[in-house]
């Protein structure tokens, strides 16, 4: 269930893109109604209303999900208060520039300021986020953290700058494409190393555990 909240955003984003794709006529007409008081040119370019409706869905989605959390009076996490600043902020400067580079961008700008944000935390304020984060679930030993903390930061600083590589140089020319990597791709990608983490953390807590 955690995992299907955690991603409704890019779940509704990929699904209003598609949607618009297969219904192209009817997702024209209804941009052109609701978004064109918004757009610059106060006209909705049909080659670019399924970046759009996916944006707006995506904007909506990660709404929700700030608004689900505040209802049950629990905690909104920083990274999700990020992710819709980035993308309330690019997302709103593609709808009205008719530009999906913006929205391009808001992947890898939140892995890189979440990086830093971990690289910052422990340069000046001698903190170890992710063992803060994970010290109640797990106990490793200190040097475990360490690289653990690192491997975040690599990782994430990798996944921004691969990001980037996918937009804008292996499908410059295909939006759709591009969608379907950050959909699927960098999902994958960020499970893959999910597992490869569990794997390597896993023979530290035995060991602890023993």
């Amino acid at each position: 269930m955690k995992f299907l909240f955690d991603y409704f955003p890019l779940f509704l984003f990929f699904g209003a893109y598609k949607w618009a794709g297969v219904y192209p006529d009817m997702a024209h007409a209804l941009a052109t109604e609701y978004l064109s008081a918004i757009v610059s040119g106060g006209v909705v370019n049909q080659e670019q209303t399924p970046i759009m409706l996916a944006t707006v869905a995506g904007i909506a989605a990660t709404f929700f999900q700030v608004a689900y959390l505040l209802m049950r009076r629990k905690a909104v996490p920083g990274m999700l208060w990020l992710s819709l600043f980035i993308f309330v902020v690019f997302g709103g400067a593609g709808i009205y520039f008719h530009d999906a580079t913006f929205i391009k961008w808001k992947p890898t700008l939140i892995y890189w300021l979440f990086a830093l944000a971990l690289l910052l935390a422990h340069v000046f304020f001698n903190k170890n986020l992710m063992r803060k984060t994970m010290e109640t679930q797990i106990k490793l030993p200190d040097f475990v953290w360490k690289k653990l903390l690192f491997a975040w930061i690599a990782f994430l600083s990798a996944l921004g700058a691969l990001n980037l590589f996918v937009a804008f140089v292996v499908y410059k020319n295909d939006l759709s494409a591009w969608v379907s990597f950050k959909a699927f791709g960098a999902t994958g990608i960020f499970f893959v190393f999910i597992i490869v983490q569990t794997l390597f953390l896993s023979k530290y807590i035995l060991e602890e555990d023993a």
